[in-house]
């Protein structure tokens, strides 16, 4: 699968955007876009699957253009590949490793013009870890952003064993991990989590004590407060009348009302390595959405599923079938 250093092509297919606006009007697929190098601490991947995030479109759209890498941009935060290339300082990779990553330590703060979304993408060696060989590259690139960002939320709230937690959009990207998480790494006493009625049954199967439809329920109404609210979808006004007194609300979307705080994620190939014994043992699972996994050439098509909001879990693009 992999090509050698020696064979490496000079150019690339990527889907690319030459000015902000919505995903239909502006990616174009490019067959002619420079392969990056590595610099000494990277790596070069060929790239298997990309997972895409709702970051993606919010960036593609110029939320953050202030903050943003100059145009023009190959979108995708989210990667699983193979080494085909490493920097002189490179430790811990060698070309045929098989490794996921997101590839931007700062979310917000000048990601990469070389996303993932491409044929190949260079990566700090930092932000990498192996890929669990029980997982594919398309389950793989599903985890990253989303897993990093529910741990992160956790240790930033002292979420620990014996605490209960309420998941707002438990049935989301994040709100999956969160869930899995909570109960097979941190040991929640309970677990409450928010979906709509459909998804309800796949609260339960991640671990929910008690799933909540939000369709027909407010969960602020509920008599009992929790420890830990974590707001994976911006609903922080309520999320606060839900929390315990002297208990933790995070959130990572939208305005923020006090007591409640929020963070942008700091991507961290060590989190992966740490979450790495309950992914083998599938104690924790990729959540992709069953309608979710599409092939290089209809990445338009996944970007305008991702962009409806009623994705269960994640959207993936498989780069190499």
């Amino acid at each position: 699968m992999a090509s050698s250093a020696a064979t490496l092509p000079s150019k690339m297919k990527a889907w690319t955007y030459l000015e902000y606006g919505k995903s239909s009007d502006v990616l174009k697929l490019q067959s002619d876009v420079v392969v990056p190098q590595p610099r000494d601490d990277q790596v070069l991947l060929q790239v298997v699957a990309a997972g895409i995030n709702p970051i993606d479109f919010k960036r593609m759209l110029g939320m953050f253009k202030n903050t943003d890498s100059p145009l023009p941009i190959i979108p995708g935060y989210d990667v699983a590949g193979v080494v085909v290339k490493v920097g002189s300082q490179v430790k811990k990779f060698k070309e045929g490793d098989q490794v996921y990553g997101d590839i931007n330590e700062k979310a917000m703060d000048h990601p990469t013009q070389f996303g993932t979304i491409a044929q190949y993408t260079v990566v700090a060696e930092k932000l990498l870890a192996l890929k669990p060989k029980n997982l594919s590259f398309v389950e793989a690139a599903s985890l990253p952003l989303v897993i990093e960002t529910a741990y992160e939320g956790l240790e930033r709230c002292h979420f620990s064993a014996g605490k209960s937690i309420l998941v707002l959009g438990g049935a989301g990207g994040v709100g999956t991990m969160i869930i899995q998480l909570a109960k097979q790494v941190y040991g929640a006493s309970k677990i409450a989590a928010t979906a709509s009625t459909g998804k309800l049954d796949l609260l339960k199967s991640l671990g929910a004590d008690l799933p909540i439809d939000y369709t027909n329920q407010n969960f602020e109404d509920l008599p009992e407060k929790f420890d830990v609210v974590y707001d994976a979808v911006g609903q922080c006004e309520r999320a606060v009348k839900a929390v315990r007194e002297g208990g933790e609300v995070v959130t990572i979307y939208g305005a923020v009302v006090p007591p409640a705080t929020t963070f942008i994620l700091t991507s961290n190939g060590a989190i992966l390595e740490k979450l790495e014994p309950f992914l083998e043992s599938g104690k924790v699972k990729p959540m992709i959405d069953p309608n979710g996994i599409f092939p290089f050439s209809e990445t338009p098509q996944a970007f305008a599923y991702l962009e409806t909001g009623r994705v269960t879990g994640k959207v993936v693009i498989s780069i190499i079938p």
